[in-house]
């Protein structure tokens, strides 16, 4: 069976990993193998269906389109 080393694994990630194995009563090491399967086992979504999905549910929640000057004004809200 294969061998994987993670190197530069940020002390917050490793502590949750680590957290989350103790609330599952598992190893370090059996969690990190749970929580890739489940990262890898996502289903891969088509951007047209979603895109799709994203429409009927902005017509459902009667917003408007978004436009290019709505954009601009959101990604500088609160810079200077």
């Amino acid at each position: 069976m294969p061998n994987l080393t993670i190197k530069g694994l940020p002390d917050a990630l490793y502590r949750r990993i680590k957290e989350r194995a103790e609330r599952h009563r598992r190893s370090l090491n059996s969690e990190v193998i749970v929580c890739l399967e489940e990262a890898t086992n996502l289903p891969i979504r088509d951007p047209e269906t979603w895109l799709l999905e994203a429409d009927e549910l902005r017509e459902e929640l009667k917003l408007p389109p978004l436009t290019d000057e709505m954009l601009r004004d959101v990604k500088g809200y609160g810079r200077p």
